[in-house]
This record gives C-alpha cells, sequence and structure tokens, in this order.
C-alpha cells in the first residue's frame, strides 16, 4: 500500500517516511522569484510602467490625490488614492487584457457587462438602455405618448412658424436591424417602443417622423451595415440613412437630393475589433472588415469648426461650409449615430452645425438661422430620456 505524502511545518516527507528537501539554492530562488512578483507591481506603478491609458479606459484617469490641510482632503484621500492606484496599477492592462481574452476565446462569453455577445461574432451594446428597449421597456402609457407628441408637435409648429423644414429622424441600435443575432435567450418585447411612437405621431400628429428601420431592413440584404464589433452602422449603413433622410427633406427644400451611391467606390479593410471590443478590452483580439464608402472625387465640404476635428467626429460642436452660398444651411442636432452622417450630409449645406444634444435648441436656431433642422436621435432613448420641450407654446 502507498503512504501518502505528509507535511509538516518544516518538511515534507515521501511514501517512505523520509524528509524530502528541495535543494538549497532552489529554495533561495523561489524566494527571490516570489519577492520580485510582489514588488514589481508597486515599483512598476511608481514609474508608470505598462499603466492603462486613457483610451483603453474610455476615460480620464484619476490623478494622484491631493492631500491638504483639511479635514475632507484627509476622508476623501483612501477612496481617492483607490481610484488612482486601479487606474494606474502598473500590468494592469496585460492582466485584464489575457482575462479577457480567455473568457471571450475560450469561455466563449463577454468579458464586460456593458457587452453581449451575439452570435456569429456580432457584438452587441447592453448599456445606456439599450438591452432595457430591446428587452425589458414596458410599452409606453397613452400620457408618455402624448408627452411625446406634444413636445414634437411644439417643436414642428415653431419651425415651420419661421420657415424652417424640420426632421424628427430616429436611428435604430444595431439589435433593432439585426436581432437574428442576438442571443436566443433574451426575449425580444414586442411591439417596441420606436413602433408605438411613431404610430401614435402618425394618428395624432403633423410631425415629420423619419423611422429609419425600414430602409435599413431593406438594405442588408445586400451588405452588412453595421459593425461586428461596434455599436454604431459603417459607412454603408449611413449612406443609407443618408440617402432616407435627404429624401424626406426634398418635398420641403427644393433642389437636395442624396448623391447617387455610384459616386462612392465600395472598399473594405480589415480592422481592429472597434468600441465593443475597446469596452471588453479586446481591440487587438477581435478583428472586423470595415466595409466604407470611398468618394470618387475629393468631398466638397470643409470642416472650419474646430480647427483640429476628431476623425470620428465626436465633438460636442462641428461646423462644416460648402462653397456655395446658395445652398440651404442647417443644424443637426444629433448623437453618436449622428458621426458617420456628417460627410454625406455635410455635402448638401452651405454651412450645417451639428450638435451632441438630444434636444432642439431654440436659442441655437435663432442665432444662426438655418433653413433645415434635423433632430436625430437613437432609439434606445426612448427607453431612458423624458422629452424636454423648450418651444411649448402657451395653450399649453
Amino acid at each position: 500500500m502507498t503512504l501518502p505524502l505528509t507535511i509538516d511545518s518544516a518538511t515534507a516527507r515521501g511514501a517512505d517516511g523520509r524528509p524530502v528537501r528541495l535543494h538549497p539554492s532552489v529554495d533561495r530562488l523561489l524566494i527571490v522569484v516570489f519577492l520580485v512578483l510582489l514588488a514589481l507591481p508597486p515599483i512598476g506603478t511608481m514609474f508608470g510602467i505598462q499603466r492603462a491609458t486613457e483610451d483603453e479606459q474610455n476615460r480620464k484617469l484619476a490623478a494622484f490625490p491631493h492631500l491638504g490641510l483639511t479635514a475632507a482632503s484627509w476622508r476623501a484621500f483612501p477612496d481617492d488614492f483607490t481610484k488612482y492606484f486601479e487606474d494606474n496599477f502598473a500590468f494592469r492592462p496585460l492582466l485584464v487584457r489575457w482575462q479577457a481574452t480567455v473568457r471571450a476565446k475560450a469561455l466563449h462569453v463577454s468579458p464586460s457587462r456593458s457587452v453581449i455577445r451575439g452570435r456569429d461574432g456580432w457584438w452587441f451594446y447592453a448599456d445606456d438602455g439599450a438591452m432595457r428597449d430591446y428587452a425589458e421597456a414596458p410599452p409606453f402609457t397613452t400620457g408618455e405618448l402624448e408627452e411625446w407628441r406634444r413636445t414634437l408637435q411644439d417643436t414642428t409648429d415653431w419651425m415651420h412658424a419661421r420657415g424652417i423644414a424640420y426632421l424628427f429622424v430616429i436611428a435604430p441600435d444595431k439589435h433593432q436591424v439585426y436581432p437574428e443575432y442576438m442571443p436566443a435567450t433574451i426575449r425580444r418585447a414586442l411591439p417596441s417602443r420606436i413602433d408605438q411612437l411613431a404610430a401614435y405621431l402618425a394618428q395624432h400628429s403633423t410631425v415629420p417622423l423619419l423611422d429609419l428601420r425600414p430602409a435599413l431592413e431593406r438594405g442588408k440584404s445586400q451588405e452588412r451595415l453595421y459593425h461586428r464589433t461596434d455599436t454604431h452602422w459603417n459607412d454603408r449603413g449611413a449612406y443609407i440613412a443618408y440617402s432616407a433622410i435627404v429624401s424626406a427633406l426634398s418635398d420641403s427644400v427644393p433642389g437636395l437630393s442624396p448623391l447617387p451611391r455610384d459616386v462612392f467606390d465600395a472598399t473594405q479593410v480589415h480592422s481592429d475589433g472597434l468600441d465593443l471590443a475597446r469596452m471588453m478590452w479586446l481591440t487587438g483580439v477581435l478583428g472586423e472588415d470595415d466595409l466604407m464608402l470611398a468618394p470618387r472625387r475629393p468631398r466638397s465640404a470643409r470642416v472650419v469648426e474646430p480647427l483640429s476635428p476628431d476623425r470620428h467626429g465626436i465633438e460636442a460642436r462641428l461646423v462644416t461650409m460648402l462653397p456655395d452660398p446658395t445652398r440651404p444651411h442647417a443644424i443637426i442636432f444629433r448623437d453618436s449615430f449622428g458621426s458617420a452622417l456628417i460627410p454625406f450630409l455635410s455635402e448638401h449645406f452651405s454651412r450645417a452645425v451639428y450638435l451632441w444634444q438630444n434636444h432642439a435648441d431654440p436659442r441655437v436656431v435663432l442665432q444662426e438661422r438655418p433653413s433645415v433642422v434635423i433632430q436625430e436621435m437613437v432609439g434606445r432613448r426612448l427607453s431612458t430620456l423624458t422629452p424636454y420641450d423648450p418651444f411649448e407654446s402657451p395653450a399649453h
């Protein structure tokens, strides 16, 4: 019978009861390795080695907290230092990336609560009301629908009283256009809030609502219109949205018509994972073919504000100009889905002001005096946003 290995406080004993000892040099090496592993993170943190970057965190990193002479600064110091240490902990990006890769590649689950793993390489945004919109949002009450109707009707009436063409645009989330790639375990709530609002406005208002879902659903049979590793549509999806917007405005804006698709070359390039991959620390692990549209001739519109625009169009305020003063002047209130529309829409307006905000602002409209106002909003906002009515008439 084999005797078990027994361990006491000093030595290990083999099956024959004789002590089993490591060579002293091995003992010393293990101690050194252990101490080095313990020392590396704090030493690396002191010297800023392998810490997270603002791009990886998608926010500004916490700075070393200031310890002043006030009691408040002493009370806040432990929590502030913890935030600083977590952001600046040496080798954290490497360790987090390893953990995320194992979860995504080996365990086939999402490493982040903000991202849902779909089918066939598709990933979906789960935060900011996205999953509530898809699976949990209760139907609008009649009172809620009426609040949206009144807000949008007041906006429409105010614009039309000043001769301004107005269009309210709903940009669908990826899960609305590609529900077939969502996990089968997540049940879709029907009807959606977009369905409810569109039907209510059609019956009880004159609000010019453009629901982009039908155009995108038609187009998706021809090519992929959204990124697999990003929340947003790609160039080809953005083109379909842009074309629908301009077509919807053409009745009230003479001479306005979308650019034909054949003035662009359909190109693609393999890229690292985009915003959803970044949320999971998998930018270099996941990838996709980015389906783009490249103009065959240089674009006429130029960004004049800010002087050094971000290439992704994420500024709170961005202004483009076209060297043709006969073209209309536009304001576009928008969110992140409006960024990919900027290169397309700007080709039609002598001046286009893009403002990253959900609600139309009468002060900006009076200042800019546009002939066109577009209010674009992603569909999931209907599950989280309370309408704000800066155009409310005295009768209300």
